[in-house]
Formats: C-alpha cells, structure tokens, sequence
C-alpha cells in the first residue's frame, strides 16, 4: 500500500498583504498572486488568445509586469491591477498573432460586436479622438448600474463568454444576450449625442 500524503490547501492571503510583499521586494509575491489569482488571469488570456502555450507566458510575463511595476504603484484593487496588466500583455500577444493569421477567440467576437460603433479608414486620429470617446464611453459605463456594468466590462473588457458572464449573475444566455443589446443601443444614442455619427 502506497504512502499517502494529505495535502492541505491553505486561504490565500488578502491583496493587501501580497501587495506589501511586493514593496518589500519578497519573490514569495509572485507564488502568492499565482496562488490566488492564476486560474481567473489564465481565463482572462485565454478569452483574448485562445492558446494555452501563450497564456502561461502571459501569465509569466503578468507576473514580471507586476513585480516591476510595484513599487512604485500601490494598487487599490489588485485584482483589476492584475487584469490590465494579463488584459495588455494578452492584446499584444493577439496582434502579434493575427498579423500572422486569423486566431479564433472571445475577444474576435466581442470585438465584432462594438464593430459599428468604432469603424474608420485607417486613420483614426482623422475620424474622432481617442482619448475623449474613451471618457465619454467611460462615463457612460459609470452610468450603468452595477450589473450592466458587470456584464459590459465581461463581455468587452475581460471577453467572457455570454455563457460565463449568464453563470455569474445568475441569468440565462438569452438575457445576457438582451442586456448587452439595451447596452450597445444605449451606447449607440450616448455616442451620436456626443457627436459621433454611427
């Protein structure tokens, strides 16, 4: 009869304290943030790239990101924190791809969906500025109440799935599929309010 060992699996520690390990330049922040946030940061990659190999490296390369970014950032939410950093690695990763070919992926097909909403000739800066259509749709999720804004930063933030996003809140596919149309439609009269023609 073979030895069994009993593993234990302990809480993880709140962000608070991993982000002090991380100003204390102690290496066991990583395994910490690994510990707690590796499979949701892994999702987050894989809705953007859809290949395994390349999460892991986003992974690493989120863990490097975090580790020379703090100090001197002190992050309010680590998790959102976290997010970008895998959200920006993961985009890169994602043009540096489908420059090479076409890549099946959640982001393709929430990014199909806003497609209308942000089209141009090629250059952008002539069609409309970037920086103020980000705080007008910044501000127009702010307006949202809490679960339009859950579900619209799912679906074009972070690329959930409609069938994860319908999981977590609780509602059916089809009423996800319905909020994110109110959503859009709102965001469709909120933009042409502010000047951009749709």
């Amino acid at each position: 009869m073979g030895l069994q060992i009993k593993q234990t699996e302990r809480a993880p520690l709140e962000d608070e304290k991993i982000v002090e390990l991380y100003w204390k330049r102690d290496e066991k922040a990583i395994e910490e943030t690994a510990l707690k946030y590796n499979k949701y940061l892994f999702s987050v990659a894989y809705n953007v790239i859809c290949d395994r190999l390349d999460c892991e490296e986003c992974l690493n390369d989120t863990y490097l990101g975090a580790w020379n970014a703090m100090p001197p950032s002190r992050p309010n939410v680590l998790k959102a924190f976290l997010t970008t950093i895998t959200r920006r690695i993961a985009l890169k990763r994602y043009h540096s791809k489908s420059r090479q070919k076409m890549i099946p992926s959640e982001m393709t097909a929430s990014l199909s969906e806003l497609e209308d909403f942000v089209v141009g000739d090629g250059d952008v800066s002539e069609d409309f500025d970037a920086y103020r259509l980000g705080h007008i749709i910044s501000d127009f999720v702010n307006s949202l109440c809490t679960r339009k804004q859950f579900i619209f930063m799912s679906r074009y933030y972070v690329a959930d799935p409609i069938d994860t996003i319908a999981n977590d809140i609780g509602l059916s596919r089809s009423m996800v599929n319905k909020e994110l149309a109110a959503i859009r439609n709102a965001l469709k009269e909120k933009l042409e309010s502010e000047g951009y023609s749709i």
